[in-house]
């Protein structure tokens, strides 16, 4: 456990990692102490053992595995490694995905417009191709990451008349390429969760070793249409990043009519020093059916959260349904600074969109 100290991964600031990483000083253990993992800062260049002082009490630290080297260019392949470089997590890499990313902060300068009905309010924005991933999430570290972080579980429709019955698949998320940081591991069974040993394999002949079995192809392609990610929209307003990632979940009938679904994440970074609070919210959601909707209230999800220096990043995950097959959201989240003042961050506007060929949604898990 070589330079391993009692740090844990997921209060340190997602812009830490990289610098911490891209040293020329070899391969660096990664540790865990009952959660998610602990490293090593840059500095550690020397061999030492841990002192009864340097462990968290009540806790042992055990080696988890050693890291690479971020990929620059390329993807990452099935059966990645991985630790969650903003929320610190252990993870593996399930398949990835191509993704349009439209980032306002580099679109292209360009005269305001005034907003319109579908929420298309200032630049224009051109979507690049970007890797997403689809991955597992170890158990262990779910409840060290669970105030910061509510997309551990993917939610589907259920299939049957409750128009609004909901089920989830909990300890899957979506992860940016940039979000890897891979590691290697001997462990032939290194993440907890309980579809790791259904969907993977190992396989020391292959680099990484663990593989994918039918199992996860059969699931990827019957439940390719609620699991793909196709669309990123990102801003940024005084140093506060706003991330969406809208999900189609299909269509049901209800009271006559038909009901569409969309799911979306949203990620909150803090790009500065500075603490601020979430304090509310405020959604226009416009459906392709004529109605204009706004949506005010307190915080997100029930939540408040504080984004510091320290825990610079709020991820969660909520729902909308239209009675039109598409329509547009956009809003603004309200932040409040230590002295009390307040500021408005910009929700960049976002599609909703259904899919053309209209299945019915998965029930479930079936092998």
């Amino acid at each position: 456990m070589a330079g391993c100290v009692a740090r844990r991964a997921l209060v340190v600031g997602s812009r830490w990692w990289p610098r911490s990483l891209t040293g020329a000083r070899g391969p660096r253990p990664l540790c865990a102490a009952g959660g998610a993992g602990v490293f090593p800062p840059a500095a550690t260049t020397t061999r030492r053992h841990l002192s009864s002082r340097n462990r968290p009490e009540g806790k042992v630290l055990e080696t988890v595995g050693v890291f690479e080297v971020p990929k620059q260019n390329g993807k990452y392949e099935t059966g990645q490694l991985f630790l969650h470089s903003v929320f610190g997590y252990r993870g593996v890499v399930l398949f990835p995905w191509q993704a349009r990313l439209y980032d306002r902060d580099v679109a292209s300068a360009a005269p305001e417009k005034a907003e319109n009905p579908a929420g298309h309010g200032s630049k224009e924005v051109k979507g690049k191709t970007h890797t997403y991933y689809q991955v597992l999430i170890d158990a262990r570290d779910c409840p060290h990451i669970s105030q910061r972080s509510q997309t551990e579980a993917v939610t589907f429709l259920a299939n049957h008349d409750d128009s609004r019955a909901l089920y989830a698949i909990p300890g899957l998320d979506y992860v940016s390429h940039e979000d890897i940081l891979p590691y290697t591991s001997t462990d032939q069974v290194p993440i907890q969760h309980e579809l790791f040993e259904r969907f993977l394999l190992y396989d020391q002949t292959k680099a990484p070793p663990f593989v994918a079995r039918e199992t996860l192809r059969a699931w990827q392609e019957k439940n390719h249409p609620w699991l793909e990610l196709s669309d990123v929209h990102r801003e940024t307003t005084e140093n506060i990043r706003v991330t969406v990632i809208p999900f189609y979940m299909g269509m049901r009938e209800a009271q006559n009519s038909h009901v569409y679904w969309w799911r979306y994440c949203i990620r909150l970074e803090n790009l500065d020093s500075d603490v601020v609070q979430l304090r509310e919210r405020h959604w226009r959601i416009f459906s392709l059916s004529g109605t204009l909707e706004t949506v005010r209230g307190r915080g997100v999800v029930g939540r408040e959260p504080v984004l510091s220096k320290e825990q610079p990043a709020f991820q969660y995950s909520s729902h909308v349904s239209l009675q039109a097959s598409s329509g547009h959201m956009w809003g603004t989240f309200r932040f409040e600074r230590p002295d009390g003042s307040h500021f408005d961050v910009r929700i960049p506007p976002f599609s909703l969109e259904s899919n053309k060929d209209e299945k019915t949604p998965p029930s479930g898990l079936h092998w």
